[in-house]
């Protein structure tokens, strides 16, 4: 997730302080972890560098307020209608891949592990029983991909009960260049 774009969609409601926008954000995104105060601030100074925020003086409080410029609108609103691409490498899936070729490493502790663990990410994030529609959403998401690593991890244990021991060949590395191929 992008806390850059999601602070700026925020400031266009109107001019916030950081710890104002840390809340506001854990609010409206029932973030099933809190946003450090710290973070908000770095990334602030980093959107006054690029011109997509500017700060205004204390006010009595002590209250710095940071406002979104014209360009930083429209960062925000790109970012808000782009759709989000799928991760370009799934680290299970790599971990998993090499844990089948590896001697010594053991593929099925490794799912078993993760079941675990998305058996309890999937009790912790219950499709029902949030209260706004932000949680509803977020809560909604988490189970659902739980859910799906779970039928995934079935299937990854079917492949290896299929499969020979290791994937490929247990051989070091190879040395030096690909061998290349004269076409005729």
């Amino acid at each position: 997730m992008s806390i850059r774009q999601s602070l700026l969609a925020i400031l266009e409601l109107g001019p916030c302080y950081g710890y104002q926008l840390r809340l506001e954000f854990e609010r409206r995104t029932a973030a099933p972890s809190p946003l450090n105060v710290g973070q908000v601030y770095a990334t602030l100074e980093r959107l006054e560098r690029d011109g997509l925020v500017t700060k205004d003086e204390a006010d009595s409080a002590g209250h710095v307020y940071y406002e979104i410029t014209d360009a930083g609108r429209n960062v925000s609103r790109s970012w808000l209608a782009e759709p989000v691409p799928p991760p370009a490498r799934d680290e299970l899936a790599t971990k998993l891949a090499l844990a089948l070729t590896l001697p010594g490493a053991d593929p099925a502790a490794l799912i078993a592990a993760q079941r675990t663990l998305a058996t309890e990410s999937l009790a912790e994030h219950p499709a029902r029983g949030h209260q706004t529609l932000a949680e509803r959403l977020v809560g909604s998401a988490l189970a659902l991909a739980a859910e799906a690593e779970l039928q995934w991890l079935d299937r990854c244990e079917a492949l290896l009960a299929e499969a020979a021991p290791y994937g490929l060949d247990v051989e070091p590395p190879r040395r030096g260049r690909p061998v290349t191929v004269a076409l005729p």
